[in-house]
Formats: C-alpha cells, sequence, structure tokens
C-alpha cells in the first residue's frame, strides 16, 4: 500500500521546469501570458538557498501555482567542482546577475514580467509559507490580466 500510495504521489505531483535561458523564459512569457521568477542560488554552498528550494519552491503549493501561471528560471552558481556548470550556462547566468543581482545577493528571487520589469523581490529566504509565497505573487500575476 505504501508504494502504490508513493507511486500515485509521484505521478501526479505537478512537475515544473526551471529554465537556465532568460530569453527562452521571456519568449515563453510573451507567449502564454504569464510572470517570471527569477531564483538566484547557490545549491551547493548557500543554506538559506537550500532551504528556500526545499520548503518553498518545490512545495506542491508553489509547484502547483507556477504550473498555471509562472515562468521559471533558476540562475545557480554552485562552488563545488563535481557541481560546476557549462561555460555557456555560466555565461548566462553571469549575464542575468549582472542585470538583476549586481550585488550578489544569495538567495535572491524576483518577480518579473515579459518585458524585463521588476514586480517584486525576495532578498534572502523568505520568512512564510509556500502559501503566503504565492500569495505575494498571485495579485501580481492576475493584475496583467484583468
Amino acid at each position: 500500500m505504501k508504494l502504490l500510495s508513493l507511486l500515485f504521489v509521484v505521478l501526479f505531483l505537478p512537475s515544473v521546469t526551471w529554465l537556465g535561458d532568460i530569453k527562452e523564459a521571456t519568449n515563453k512569457a510573451a507567449k502564454e501570458d504569464k510572470l517570471i521568477v527569477i531564483n538566484f542560488s547557490g545549491s551547493d554552498w548557500c543554506g538559506p538557498c537550500i532551504r528556500l528550494r526545499k520548503e518553498i519552491l518545490e512545495s506542491a503549493t508553489f509547484e502547483s501555482y507556477a504550473k498555471e501561471h509562472l515562468v521559471l528560471v533558476r540562475a545557480d552558481f554552485p562552488r563545488q567542482k563535481k557541481n560546476q556548470l557549462d561555460a555557456a550556462q555560466i555565461k548566462r547566468n553571469e549575464a542575468l546577475a549582472d542585470k538583476y543581482n549586481p550585488d550578489g545577493k544569495f538567495p535572491f528571487t524576483l518577480l518579473i514580467d515579459k518585458n524585463g520589469k521588476v514586480l517584486k523581490t525576495w532578498d534572502g529566504f523568505p520568512n512564510e509559507t509556500p502559501e503566503k509565497f504565492v500569495g505575494d505573487i498571485a495579485p501580481l500575476a492576475n493584475a496583467g490580466r484583468l
């Protein structure tokens, strides 16, 4: 019975894709009339980044909302050699950081529109539930549809 329950959860949990290319994300956002969440992360060294990913960004609440309303971009800056990204991805992440995170904050999360306008930022770990995090985004996502 436990195996069946686990299989059900794995098969029916919403899955979301985090893109690594802002150009692809803005094209998708424009085509689908969605906002973009950009998450700057140090996936293998930044404790608050890991916590944000596990507690909020990978929660069923956030993923379910994101699947329908958001395009997701992760700009990861790992430090361990085994986790290093390819040169092209490093270049894309650095360009994104130059534009949206010049102070090098981690974690740093932004909500932008399809034109790149910043609508909201979260500096550090947002000390809130996944429901509150989505609640911060929803009015802004819905504002463009009125």
